[in-house]
């Protein structure tokens, strides 16, 4: 059956299939744009349709092919339509409207390659040695990235981890080449290296990439372009692993219980700390508090659940699925908030208008993809966490469970989890404000950053001594009142 509420519709082998879009087409319901391509949108012209559904396009038309070059990097067209891509065969393919694609003859898809669909994203590495091959082509029909990229991108990596950071890098470049035969672009980034490590300096120039120039339907447009722009950001840092250290089912459900706690704080659900304990402890929500409790109680159920927190989205519908259910979870005791479904009415808070109910499948589905296109943990937590919020699919209960997908990222690679304390909401509201509002992404990861670094200290053999180290940090002051002592 062909569900005509899609934008693009792709032809099929199956002979009734073929028979209903030439029907359709007579009828006037559908248009070709290309070979075996059509599209029920009669009004946009067949350049802007194919630009917004590229990805889509590109994973039908090219299975088992890899997204490589600057492509791998931008994961969009260029400003002129260009996309690259690495299969068995050298072409240039242009009968898509407004794009041209170019396959290049390489290597096939490597351990370290991330699959995608039918198709495969080069890894950091793999791309990172391509944007070094040469280039007959320049600006945005090139298939490399500007230098000034590659010496920015390497210079984080010095900046965040250091010279024996820096070399542990080069040796996975090293390796990776030796793999894929590209010793030759090795010898190119190596002399970067060797360059930054001889100087100290970064050397980091910025370059503006190229920006998106679909125009959407079914998806908030501005908020792609948010997305799309914390994406760049996050692809621009090299962040610090910081493992679990060694912990107890004990020590993991003390710090469930006050990743619950001020998850809740910062909505405006407020207990203290012995009311909250009770809580959790019997199960019991207070007489005179039953929702807030339960509120304690279902972000509690969550995050202290780990087979749970393991979970994590492959595909867009995964993500629409695993968000309801723990939505469903984490307002079980608020039936009239519609639990575990996405928002039928449109909401708003002060001047902020939110993802209209029309558009939020189609905001999470064009989210998705950057989200896909991440490799780091905290990348990906950190853009989780904001997909969530920014979409903000529900009619309450937000912000907690966009924490909950970002924790869980977190968690299932082994990293410590993200807490943000009272004493730091105002820091991290404010950082989130700016990128929603302004477009400014880098507050908003610095704050993600220096929580990701406190929560990692996080320790105690038992509940009063987590609770002992967490005063001590003056987690629990309001903002005014003092600030976050990092141990």
């Amino acid at each position: 059956m062909l569900d005509l509420n899609k934008e693009i519709i792709f032809a099929s082998s199956e002979p009734e299939v073929s028979r209903t879009i030439s029907s359709l087409i007579k009828q006037g319901k559908l248009r070709k744009i290309s070979p075996r391509l059509y599209t029920t949108n009669m009004i946009d012209s067949v350049e802007s349709i194919v630009r917004r559904n590229i990805l889509n396009i590109i994973m039908w038309r090219f299975p088992g092919a890899i997204i490589s070059h600057r492509s791998a990097r931008e994961m969009r067209l260029t400003a002129n339509g260009y996309f690259f891509l690495t299969s068995s065969y050298n072409k240039k393919i242009t009968d898509l409207p407004g794009v041209t694609v170019v396959v290049n003859k390489g290597p096939e898809a490597d351990k370290n390659d991330m699959i995608f669909g039918q198709m495969f994203i080069a890894g950091e590495y793999r791309w990172m040695l391509e944007n070094m091959q040469e280039s007959r082509k320049s600006g945005d029909e090139s298939k490399i990235l500007p230098v000034e990229v590659i010496e920015k991108k390497l210079g984080t990596v010095l900046l965040a981890s250091g010279e024996d950071g820096l070399n542990t890098y080069r040796d996975t470049l090293r390796e990776t080449a030796e793999r894929l035969g590209m010793q030759k672009e090795f010898q190119k980034i190596n002399n970067l290296i060797s360059a930054l490590l001889a100087t100290h300096d970064s050397n980091t120039l910025k370059t503006p990439y190229a920006q998106a120039l679909a125009v959407g339907l079914k998806y908030d447009e501005r908020r792609k372009h948010l997305f799309e722009t914390l994406y760049d950001a996050l692809q621009e840092q090299h962040f610090v692993p910081r493992q679990i250290q060694s912990q107890s089912e004990t020590e993991y459900r003390d710090i469930a219980f006050f990743e619950s706690y001020f998850s809740n704080y910062i909505e405006g659900t407020v207990f203290e700390i012995g009311e909250a304990k009770q809580i959790v402890e019997t199960g019991i929500p207070l007489a005179h508090r039953n929702e807030d409790s339960h509120d304690i109680l279902g972000t509690f159920q969550l995050v202290s659940n780990r087979s749970e927190m393991m979970r994590y989205p492959k595909t867009p519908q995964e993500l629409s699925d695993i968000l309801q259910r723990r939505h469903a979870i984490l307002l079980s005791g608020r039936p009239d908030l519609n639990p575990g479904h996405f928002k039928q009415v449109n909401n708003r808070a002060g001047n902020t208008e939110f993802v209209d109910v029309k558009l939020v499948q189609g905001t999470l589905e064009i989210g998705f993809d950057y989200y896909s296109a991440l490799t780091s943990p905290l990348a990906k937590a950190i853009y989780m966490m904001f997909l969530i919020s920014e979409t903000h699919p529900f009619n309450d209960g937000n912000g907690r469970t966009a924490r909950v997908m970002m924790n869980a990222e977190l968690f299932r690679t082994g990293e410590a989890k993200i807490i943000v304390p009272t004493v730091y909401r105002e820091d991290y509201l404010l950082s989130l404000r700016k990128l929603s509002r302004q477009g400014d992404p880098y507050a908003y990861i610095k704050v993600m950053e220096t929580m990701h670094n406190f929560s990692s200290t996080l320790y105690g053999r038992s509940f009063d001594e987590m609770l002992s180290y967490l005063i001590s940090c003056n987690a629990f002051e309001e903002p005014e009142n003092a600030k976050l002592r990092l141990k």
